[in-house]
């Protein structure tokens, strides 16, 4: 029996799109928007792909309007974007910067007239430079500017705003900003990084407490998640897979769910202050997961180096990186693996039970770099296969008992691709960076009839 052309999704599941701020908007000395830590790491030769920087990106800034088009006639219900905190706070604390806030303004009501659902993170790795440069994330005093942030962006767009995110994916900033130096601030600790992570889950609890004060509701997190596989059952395997299990997964949701680290991580952890782990878990009405493939993980192996993303790790690491053969793969040498975030799925709530809140999909998609033809059209059948495989396992997870209330589709347009640059394309749009031109790929009109068909259907 052959498949239905499109997998089956409750009526009132939400379907969006997702983008961040120095992704997309540039114009990064506009209008009083102070530098953020990218600014900086971004003007240091080697850090990024041919030099690229997000000084211009998709313009989005710019061209807001004509995006908001092309997410209204996408039908999608929600738009996932980020606030630049250094356009709204040039310096991270202090004076609000009216224009910042005004070009946001402009961006909400454009969003709410076209029917969409803005759902904003409040933070997505673009840390004010000023705040960088007194110790960032490694300094616990951030995470009370992030407060500070959340209370004035909660009080200015509460009517407005009726789903919120706090923090994007603080693994990646942990493990890849601090720990390996391969994203922005570009600083190699090792573990001595962990510290940031607990700052940056301290903000979430704060900033949770401060956006609920300001009167927001229906708050949650985009965390990034990936199935953990062993590269054997081997001892020494299971337990390098074990550990990086948690550096990786759940130093991140045990905190928000279960208000505790996982303790296999204590010999690991800074002293942790009275207090915090209840501000770390205060409530939050749904949960985000941002999940794009499994990793494979090993013993450590000597004499040879591990990758991500095309970055040398440290070779003291107790764990190794491996790669999972036998599965296609991206033209970011990804794996396709739909099955393992069926299993992710049934993971959380296997760990979880009653305490896992509703669920969001924040991010998935998938880096599939072609070009317009000579007609014009993008015809990037890999995307679709990628991202019809991933709802199916999606729903597979929703049949067997997760409560998945949404998709976001990561990413509305190509976009800066951090320390990649813009040689990596995710976008349901094609950006001609010369020239600005935006073309919706065939993944883009294969997630319109989706929509449609999820919107007409029972399910």
């Amino acid at each position: 029996m052959d498949k239905p052309a499109f997998p089956t999704f409750p009526r009132d599941f939400t379907w969006g799109v997702s983008t961040a701020s120095y992704q997309i908007e540039g114009a990064v000395n506009d209008d009083g928007r102070g530098p953020s830590s990218w600014d900086a790491f971004v003007a240091q030769p080697g850090r990024v792909i041919n030099g690229d920087t997000g000084e211009v990106a998709c313009d989005h800034y710019h061209r807001y309007p004509e995006d908001i088009a092309l997410m209204k006639e996408l039908g999608v219900d929600a738009y996932r974007f980020s606030f630049s905190w250094s356009r709204i706070q040039p310096g991270g604390q202090g004076a609000v910067n009216a224009a910042g806030l005004g070009f946001y303004d402009k961006l909400v009501e454009g969003l709410l007239e076209a029917g969409i659902t803005p759902s904003p993170t409040l933070f997505h790795w673009d840390t004010p430079l000023e705040l960088e440069q007194a110790g960032g994330w490694l300094n616990r005093d951030t995470a009370e500017r992030f407060a500070d942030y959340a209370q004035i962006v909660g009080e200015h767009f509460a009517d407005r705003i009726p789903r919120w995110i706090t923090i994007n994916e603080p693994v990646v900033l942990t493990m890849l900003g601090y720990g390996a130096g391969i994203q922005a601030p570009g600083l190699a600790l090792g573990f001595d990084a962990l510290p940031a992570a607990h700052h940056l889950l301290l903000a979430h609890g704060l900033g949770v407490q401060a956006l609920r004060a300001a009167g927001a509701s229906n708050i949650g997190i985009a965390n990034n998640h990936a199935l953990t596989w062993p590269a054997s059952e081997a001892e020494e395997d299971l337990q390098a897979a074990g550990l990086y299990d948690n550096i990786a997964n759940w130093i991140f949701a045990d905190p928000i769910l279960k208000g505790s680290y996982p303790e296999e991580l204590a010999p690991y952890l800074p002293p942790i202050p009275d207090g915090d782990l209840e501000i770390i878990s205060s409530p939050i009405d749904w949960y985000g997961i941002n999940s794009y493939n499994p990793t494979l993980v090993g013993a450590p192996t000597a004499g040879e180096a591990a990758f991500i993303d095309g970055h040398e790790l440290d070779s003291s690491l107790p764990f190794s990186l491996r790669e999972i053969e036998g599965y296609p793969r991206t033209d970011f040498d990804w794996p396709v693996v739909p099955e393992a975030f069926t299993d992710l799925l049934l993971n959380f709530k296997e760990r979880y039970g009653d305490a896992l809140p509703p669920i969001y999909i924040t991010e998935n998609g998938a880096a599939i770099n072609d070009d317009p033809d000579a007609t014009g059209r993008v015809a990037d059948q890999r995307r679709i296969d990628y991202t019809d495989s991933h709802l199916r396992a999606l729903k597979a997870a929703m049949d067997a008992g997760v409560d998945v209330r949404g998709y976001f589709h990561w990413s509305l347009m190509d976009n800066f691709e951090w320390a990649v640059g813009y040689s990596q394309r995710f976008g349901l749009v094609h950006i001609d960076y010369e020239t600005q031109k935006r073309t919706p790929k065939d993944s883009y009109y294969w997630y319109q009839a989706l929509i449609k068909a999820s919107k007409s259907t029972e399910g």
